[in-house]
């Protein structure tokens, strides 16, 4: 990648960053904060934890769209602007209702499509999915790290300094934007990277990639309705301080990262990503049912929370690029936004749901619950196809091409090209090749006949 490209990488990554950072810093300390507000109930602190990931299901799809039409940084930087108005609402608030409507607002805020394709004009093709994945890579740390801070802040701080930090971030993006982010010469409608609307029904008959936004749903729900007994019970069967809940997270989440990346090797290098998927999902109700039968116990909760997370990260791992096997070339983009749409749904769902359950039935019920939704998952996967492992790419022909369908049968007789997609307007090929078998040489001369 070139220089301009790294600096699209870091700084667009920064802005992902303080975005994750602000919405999940609440997370490992808030059920433990609502119960000091009037009138506050288990159901209502679930709400106010899960309802910005309604608002950002909601938004997220439209926002992406108009940032092809109206440009990337003023839809980004008004996003920013929303989720600073949220956190600084709740930051004031001196109730739970309040808090939900800072929370409401800060998930209205939901630039991630439009930071996605600001990110893809910003880079070349052959570059693209690097920068991409340096992007995703960078959520998730901030996840980790959000659920390590909070509780030190939330100490010195309190909850109100909590969403005055995340008030802080926002700004700190808006600044990212205008002053780190280049911007772009061209704005352009990106099939890999971007969501395109005459492309929504189609990814959304995809049966696979149903089956995929029920998993990361059911995913995002649970680990959403564990939050909201899980600090508790550190607090209450551990004893510790919410100061030291990081001396769990910490060991946790790195046991975890660093078991879950022998895993992502095998299933991909080996082509064992199905079973694997299956088996993860399986950890997952393991996971649960211990902790439904022995959080009274501090070494079984601390063991089912660690396995817990090793299935959850290899999963947020690995099922993005289940999305991009299972999509076809053009609509990738597509249906990456459709499922990032509905992880947020599902966090919205687990809020809801766990709040209510621990209302009526108390962490046990929590648990239980989170076993049978994992379950459920569990027993609709099975049905999901074998994926082929071919990679995306993307190629730009650098002179006008004329004859689109001459040029669409020379590149399918291409060996190790499986898929093409050509959008003509854009002068552009969205192929899926096999790395191994591809014919490079017979690529390039096809490519260089065209120009």
């Amino acid at each position: 990648m070139n220089a301009l490209e790294w600096r699209v990488a870091f700084s667009l990554a920064a802005v992902y960053a303080v975005r994750m950072l602000g919405l999940f810093m609440i997370l490992p300390v808030f059920a433990l904060y609502a119960h000091t507000l009037p009138g506050s109930t288990d159901l209502l602190a679930g709400i106010a934890i899960g309802i910005y990931g309604l608002t950002q299901a909601m938004f997220q799809i439209p926002l992406g769209i108009a940032s092809d039409r109206i440009g990337r940084k003023p839809v980004i930087i008004g996003g920013l602007l929303v989720f600073a108005l949220g956190s600084m609402i709740a930051a004031l608030s001196d109730s739970i209702e309040l808090i939900i409507v800072g929370r409401t607002l800060q998930g209205m805020g939901a630039v991630a499509a439009a930071t996605m394709a600001l990110a893809a004009d910003l880079t070349r093709e052959e570059n693209r999915s690097r920068v991409m994945a340096f992007i995703g890579m960078t959520i998730g740390f901030s996840f980790m790290a959000a659920i390590i801070l909070g509780p030190i802040l939330y100490t010195h701080a309190g909850m109100s300094g909590i969403f005055w930090f995340t008030f802080g971030l926002a700004l700190s993006g808006i600044l990212l934007i205008l002053f780190a982010v280049p911007t772009p010469l061209h704005i352009r409608a990106h099939r890999d990277a971007g969501i395109i609307s005459d492309y929504l029904l189609k990814a959304l008959k995809n049966p696979a990639l149903l089956r995929m936004n029920a998993g990361v749903f059911a995913l995002h729900l649970v680990m959403t309705a564990n939050f909201l007994v899980i600090p508790s019970l550190f607090k209450d069967e551990l004893g510790l301080a919410t100061l030291n809940h990081w001396q769990v997270y910490l060991p946790v989440f790195l046991v975890a990262f660093i078991g879950s990346i022998p895993l992502i090797i095998v299933a991909e290098k080996r082509h064992k990503i199905k079973p694997m998927l299956l088996g993860a999902i399986a950890l997952l109700v393991v996971a649960e049912i211990f902790l439904a039968l022995g959080y009274g116990s501090s070494y079984s909760l601390l063991a089912a929370f660690s396995l817990f997370f090793l299935g959850f990260n290899f999963l947020e791992a690995i099922q993005p690029s289940l999305v991009a096997k299972y999509s076809t070339v053009e609509t990738k983009g597509t249906a990456m936004g459709i499922y990032n749409s509905t992880q947020f749904l599902g966090i919205f769902v687990g809020g809801v749901l766990g709040g209510w359950v621990n209302q009526q039935w108390h962490a046990a019920g929590v648990f239980w619950f989170s076993a049978l939704v994992a379950a459920i998952w569990l027993i609709i996967t099975p049905k999901l196809p074998a994926p082929s492992f071919y990679t995306s790419r993307v190629v730009r022909f650098t002179a006008t091409v004329t004859d689109w369908e001459s040029m669409y049968q020379a590149l399918q007789k291409v060996r190790g090209i499986y898929e093409v997609a050509i959008v003509a307007e854009e002068q552009v090929a969205y192929l899926k090749v096999d790395k191994k078998e591809l014919d490079e040489q017979g690529l390039r001369a096809i490519l260089g006949a065209a120009a």
